[in-house]
């Protein structure tokens, strides 16, 4: 019915760090009984950004598997025959009611406070009324009956539980006249024929749990062990939005983010782990993780410091000499894209720059895109500075671009920032009257063109020797 967004990733992330610490499969399936609110491509993409995301299903509608197949409306037959098996036991029966009855139900539930449910009136027909009314041609559901005295189950999570649902609730509908299931009979028969051991599922689920436990009893299945993971809550304690698509992961793919951070920050802010700690990879995840560490109050999600979750992990692909070779080609792309009708110099997006770019400026950045921001523009074009500019800054600009050149030249074959640092300072002294600060001033100037960035000597690292050599020349020649 929709698209990925943070929650389903948390719980889908759960299953499958739950999966691979246990050596278990992951398994995805597609539920789409309601077919109203069936959205196209909504299947296709969530897998995708599974896939995306770093934690991809091993079986699932896109992969196969033994149990396919993996989207509801394709398996109509198998609930078919499981609810006529429930009727043949009398475990349901078929419920002739109109949507207009069942409306008049709810608005006279709602007009006496209380809260809606079906009055189980068919649950009473006889066989014979049932078949005089098929007869009929009359339309019909099938519901299965809800029992008094439900056993207690121990969710993974919340400990021992019981909802006694037949107090509360009307029997449910289990097979539309469609022929579609709902959500109720559906989970149950897939996860049995499908061989599920364990279910880890939105909170929201709990209070039917004992519903679906009861299917189980009347099917004689065993069922699998049930967990209910809290929910993930705005950090004021507000539900996340959904408004202009603020949470869906396409938006943080195209806007930059690493899986790695969401998966981070999802986890962090959450329960299951020893302790709070930024930065962990998904192998660390899945090492560190006991579902009985997760705890039963909401995760509070900070997206405010989801840009800090993104720097680390930034860091770490810029460390990681596969994961860097990946972020050169991305960051060529970006520097074409952003600066390639300003007649980008072929020598910008050689690899060994690009990459020396990254190497730099690691853990000052929180997205690669920040390099292709203006700040950055000098990397990638030479900036149009005047020998007037910077003779406003020290009348000894000449002298400083001879010495500043000269040092360039001496140190061309390697130097580090903290070489160039010293090297400069032992250059101001060679001055007569200009300050340290008034020298960076100019040098800052004439090499990017602006006031603020990164340190003098790291730009002149990043630039190379000849680079720095050529811009002080046209800026003194101008």
């Amino acid at each position: 019915t929709g698209f990925l967004h943070l929650g389903g990733l948390r719980t889908a992330l759960y299953n499958y760090i739950f999966a691979k610490k246990h050596r278990g499969t992951f398994i995805l399936r597609v539920e789409d009984t309601d077919q109203n609110r069936v959205v196209p491509g909504a299947a296709e993409g969530i897998e995708d950004m599974l896939d995306w995301a770093g934690i991809p299903p091993d079986e699932s509608p896109g992969r196969g598997g033994p149990a396919g197949p993996y989207v509801q409306s394709l398996r109509l037959e198998l609930y078919g025959q499981a609810s006529a098996a429930l009727l043949a036991s009398g475990a349901a029966y078929r419920c002739f009611c109109s949507p207009q009855r069942l409306e008049l139900l709810r608005r006279d539930a709602l007009r006496s406070q209380q809260t809606p449910r079906y009055d189980n009136r068919c649950r009473h027909l006889t066989p014979t009324e049932v078949a005089q009314k098929l007869s009929q041609g009359l339309d019909c559901v099938i519901r299965f009956r809800l029992e008094k005295g439900v056993e207690p189950f121990q969710d993974l999570v919340y400990g021992w539980n019981k909802h006694e649902v037949a107090e509360v609730e009307g029997d449910p509908v289990i097979l539309k006249g469609d022929g579609f299931p709902t959500y109720h009979l559906a989970n149950v028969v897939d996860d049995h024929y499908m061989g599920i051991t364990h279910v880890l599922r939105g909170t929201e689920w709990l209070a039917s749990t004992s519903k679906h436990l009861l299917l189980y009893k009347a099917f004689g299945w065993e069922p699998p062990q049930f967990g209910h993971l809290p929910l993930l809550l705005n950090k004021d304690g507000g539900k996340l939005s959904k408004r202009q698509g603020d949470i869906f992961l396409e938006r943080f793919a195209r806007d930059g983010f690493l899986p790695e951070a969401l998966l981070d920050i999802v986890t962090n802010c959450g329960s299951g782990f020893t302790e709070k700690q930024m930065g962990r990879t998904l192998e660390e995840l899945i090492s560190q993780f006991e579902v009985g560490r997760i705890t039963t109050h909401s995760a509070l999600l900070d997206l405010e410091a989801l840009p800090e979750f993104n720097r680390v992990h930034l860091s770490r692909h810029i460390e990681n000499q596969g994961l860097r070779h990946k972020l050169v080609r991305e960051l060529q792309g970006l520097v074409e894209l952003v600066y390639g009708d300003q007649q980008v110099d072929p020598d910008v997006l050689k690899n060994e720059y690009v990459e020396r770019v990254l190497l730099l400026r690691k853990g000052h950045i929180s997205f690669l895109k920040n390099l292709v921001s203006s700040d950055y523009s000098y990397l990638w074009v030479r900036p149009s500075v005047s020998r007037q500019q910077l003779q406003t800054i020290s009348a000894e600009a000449d002298e400083i671009g001879k010495l500043v050149t000269g040092l360039m030249t001496r140190q061309a074959a390697a130097f580090t920032v903290e070489e160039l640092n010293k090297g400069l300072r032992d250059l101001q002294k060679q001055t007569r009257d200009t300050k340290y600060s008034s020298m960076m001033q100019l040098l800052r100037l004439a090499l990017s063109g602006q006031q603020h960035g990164p340190s003098v000597a790291e730009m002149m690292v990043t630039l190379g020797a000849e680079e720095v050599r050529g811009r002080i020349h046209r800026a003194l020649s101008s």
